[in-house]
């Protein structure tokens, strides 16, 4: 019963959270499809890739930070930033995105620099997990030679290989972009924490993005 307890209360959530999460999670992956597809016929092949293998690796980063802050029985919950959900869709159609679909709102009585940096830690690390997912799926499809394709070429490969490929190639993007150590980047965070850890994470995602 303990553990149930646990476990409810690590994954419990209210309807702003859920409201907030589908629209952060609509709004990427909208954007992201308008940048992949157009306003054409490929759009809606787009906004499916977008919504599996970019919404998931937005969201599931910041439900990471959400999770180790629960751990340390912190409030924790996801907070969307509408603004920039709509200013995201409207730069989508320029040819980028602006990603910062929301954060998660933190409650702490007292600062603790461990607790902070591994939860910051959190969310990179679950784009590299998610990073390494989506290459175990093109590898077990045989599609290793299509790593080398363009993120534009991406979009007019058969489904089963363009989530993959679009997946793995965003979230090394997102896992080492946050790692920045400046700012409220989570980089910064785990930086100050514990510097051998960053290295780790940073030498992980760039060589996820770099070399494979």
């Amino acid at each position: 019963m303990n553990n149930y307890k646990k476990l409810k209360y690590l994954f419990s959530t209210s309807s702003t959270e859920i409201t907030d999460i589908m629209k952060a999670w609509f709004a990427i992956s909208i954007a992201f499809g308008i940048v992949l597809g157009g306003l054409k016929f490929l759009f809606f092949k787009a906004f499916i890739i977008s919504a599996i293998a970019v919404g998931l690796g937005f969201l599931l980063h910041e439900l990471s930070h959400k999770i180790v802050a629960r751990i340390y029985k912190y409030k924790a919950e996801f907070r969307s930033f509408d603004e920039m959900l709509f200013l995201s869709v409207i730069m989508s159609f320029f040819g980028f995105v602006i990603a910062a679909p929301g954060a998660v709102m933190i409650q702490a009585k007292t600062y603790n620099k461990e607790h902070n940096g591994k939860i910051s830690a959190a969310g990179p690390l679950m784009n590299i997990l998610l990073s390494i997912l989506f290459l175990s799926i093109i590898l077990l499809l045989n599609g290793s030679e299509l790593l080398k394709s363009s993120i534009s070429s991406i979009i007019n490969l058969p489904i089963i290989y363009s989530i993959p490929l679009i997946g793995f190639f965003v979230n090394s993007w997102l896992a080492l972009f946050n790692m920045i150590p400046v700012w409220q980047f989570d980089g910064a965070k785990v930086f100050k924490w514990n510097k051998i850890v960053y290295s780790l994470i940073v030498l992980i995602s760039a060589f996820l993005v770099f070399v494979l």
